[in-house]
């Protein structure tokens, strides 16, 4: 293990506002993951279009969320891991790696059994298998953002596009009924499963891990020293317009397809039987909508798995680099979060009912990374001129609230059995 110390970098010469964006859209990876998929296609086929208001008011606040992690890794040129590491007493530091150790334990979860049951719907290969498989495409992923960050960029964003078009082709030939979105966007709920199912879909949306990540991705795309005085506050007042730009983009994709993905089951799938697992909705896809739709959702599904667990894996690492100051080999780190999901795909659990839980496991570690958020990005101490005014304080404080408020709705509904 080696020290996570990194010599400080002169930002690239970058010109051009195209060439500045590509931080946000590897962070939203993290919001089209198989979790999503499970979340969203559960919520579609069970309720219809009735939780379609909880994925449009999660991309919102996951549109602040992002802005904010970009924002303090470009200002401080530090990452978020790495401020609260810096300013944690050891036994608080460790006890918070814990808790984002458990968080990236549950996202790879998700992503890896997603992309092996993708290879079993496509392939036929047992879950297990798929899983080593999917672990070991990874590593590959991994080894190229070692060697060159534009060039990991540009693949985790190719495979975006393929992602984008395996979940939203289905809509084409769905039959979508617009009176009944449009009163899916009123909040409300039908029960205490829909409230599960709501939790589920806000963790797969604001993900801790992603959180944690844009800051480092920032950071080091844009490098940690932008220069004295005017000029760089003049350079940082424009990769923070760029960043907007970044995120708000990122996000549009990234919504777009979690919303095509719960309007194709509320569409398609609901009373049709089997759809409370991702194969049988697979399944049920091809059956309704045609074999050719069925494959390329599937190749969607293992898309999002692939390149979603590449992109969790380095947030894992970050987050250890971050708070224990240590950093260690990408197989190492890798084997970290990949050994749960392969312990649960070989005893057999149900990796529908796996996924979705991870995510709830997800929605419950928001709070840890999104509070020091907000109060870093705040502190003008830390931040100068560029620290969160009113508006913008406050916005992030109403969403951390209704974060926390849908958590504790979920434990007491699932405590008093509602």
């Amino acid at each position: 293990m080696t020290t996570a110390t990194k010599p400080a970098t002169k930002p690239a010469p970058e010109r051009g506002l195209l060439r500045l964006l590509g931080p946000a859209f590897v962070a939203a990876i993290a919001y089209v993951d198989p979790g999503n998929v499970a979340a969203n296609l559960s919520a579609g086929a069970t309720y219809g279009y009735l939780l379609l208001w909880v994925l449009v008011a999660a991309n919102a606040m996951a549109v602040i969320v992002q802005y904010l992690s970009a924002k303090l890794g470009l200002v401080t040129g530090k990452s978020l891991p790495e401020l609260l590491g810096a300013r944690l007493k050891p036994a608080s530091r460790r006890l918070y790696w814990i808790q984002a150790e458990l968080v990236a334990a549950a996202t790879d979860l998700a992503e890896v059994i997603g992309g092996a049951l993708a290879l079993y719907i496509l392939f036929g290969i047992p879950l297990l298998a798929g899983g080593v498989i999917v672990g070991a495409f990874s590593l590959l992923i991994l080894a190229l953002q070692g060697r060159q960050q534009r060039a990991f960029e540009a693949v985790i964003m190719a495979m975006l596009l393929i992602i984008t078009f395996g979940f939203v082709g289905g809509l084409f030939v769905s039959d979508l009924d617009p009176a009944a979105m449009f009163a899916g966007l009123a909040p409300r709920f039908a029960d205490s499963q829909s409230v599960l199912l709501a939790a589920s879909m806000l963790g797969a949306t604001v993900m801790p891990h992603a959180i944690y990540l844009h800051s480092s991705l920032a950071r080091d795309r844009h490098g940690r020293d932008h220069g004295p005085g005017e000029s760089g506050a003049m350079r940082v007042r424009m990769l923070l317009r760029a960043t907007k730009l970044d995120v708000i983009l990122a996000l549009i994709v990234a919504g777009g397809v979690n919303i095509s993905m719960l309007l194709l089951a509320a569409a398609s799938l609901p009373g049709v039987e089997g759809t409370d697992t991702i194969e049988g909705a697979a399944a049920a896809i091809s059956e309704h909508l045609g074999p050719a739709v069925g494959v390329i959702f599937a190749i969607g599904l293992l898309v999002s798995g692939l390149a979603s667990t590449s992109v969790g894996a380095y947030a894992g690492s970050e987050i250890m680099a971050g708070l224990l100051t240590i950093r260690v080999p990408l197989l190492a780190r890798r084997m970290v979060t990949l050994l749960p999901a392969l312990i649960l795909l070989g005893i057999g659990v149900d990796p529908t009912w796996a996924l979705v839980v991870s995510q709830v496991v997800l929605s419950f570690g928001i709070p840890f990374a999104l509070i020091p958020l907000i109060k870093l990005t705040s502190r003008r101490g830390l931040m100068g001129e560029f620290a969160n005014k009113l508006p913008l304080r406050l916005t992030a404080l109403v969403v951390v609230a209704l974060i926390i408020g849908l958590n504790l709705w979920l434990l007491l509904s699932m405590a008093l059995g509602l």
